[in-house]
């Protein structure tokens, strides 16, 4: 699905989106409520100039919006691997788009997640992984990395690893294994605005993911090792 037929399942055919780019922006209404909307398309991947103008629109959000909630439509490839966007500093800038989101949080803005096409990496983390709560449509394809890839990092074979993804989220790319992970709170099928209306109203703003992880089977130690960490410190 692209952008805007995204959109205009979810807002209207006079939606008042824009694309600038690989670039999506727009104060849109729904539910009678102004809703702050940015993200990306076409598989974008993140550089300097991307992470900077998404932040820009959270952050003027904070200051002259206070407490709207913020949509983020997530499309890309991850991180800008060129030479120029790595001497600005790509890793700062990408960290200020984290905080930015962090911060709207921090100052009670509802902020959530849709992956409609593709995330991963980088772009992913920095972005959909820090909402309030983050969703996908069942088409979208999430991964951290590619089993070859993933093969070079850990120097396990791809054999090895792909019989690993058979039986263990963690190492399998796919947006039902980033739901029995808890990454993913859950899918949008069907009626887009209704499921946009409930994720507003219901998502909540602790970080629920380890949690969700352990009861779905995807990531069956991480409640356990955190609530271990926090009764030690």
């Amino acid at each position: 699905m692209n952008w805007n037929q995204l959109v205009t399942r979810l807002f209207g055919s006079y939606h008042g989106m824009r694309a600038a780019g690989d670039f999506l922006q727009g104060d849109v209404m729904f539910e009678g409520q102004p809703l702050t909307v940015v993200g990306t398309t076409h598989h974008a991947p993140i550089g300097v100039a991307l992470a900077l103008a998404q932040a820009r629109v959270i952050l003027d959000t904070i200051a002259q919006h206070p407490g709207r909630p913020i949509l983020l439509l997530i499309d890309t490839q991850g991180q800008q691997l060129r030479r120029r966007d790595e001497t600005l500093g790509i890793n700062r800038a990408m960290a200020h788009l984290g905080m930015s989101i962090d911060l709207a949080r921090r100052r009670g803005h509802p902020v959530i997640g849709l992956v409609y096409d593709q995330a991963l990496s980088g772009g992913f983390i920095t972005s959909g992984l820090i909402a309030d709560g983050c969703y996908a449509l069942p088409e979208a394809e999430i991964r951290v990395m590619r089993i070859p890839a993933m093969a070079r990092v850990t120097k396990l074979s791809e054999e090895v690893l792909t019989a690993l993804s058979q039986s263990n989220p963690v190492f399998a790319p796919g947006v039902g294994n980033y739901v029995a992970m808890g990454g993913v709170r859950a899918l949008w099928e069907g009626d887009l605005a209704a499921a946009l209306r409930d994720a507003l109203a219901n998502t909540p703003v602790e970080d629920t993911r380890a949690q969700d992880g352990a009861e779905r089977g995807g990531r069956k130690l991480a409640a356990s090792v955190v609530q271990r960490v926090l009764a030690a410190a």
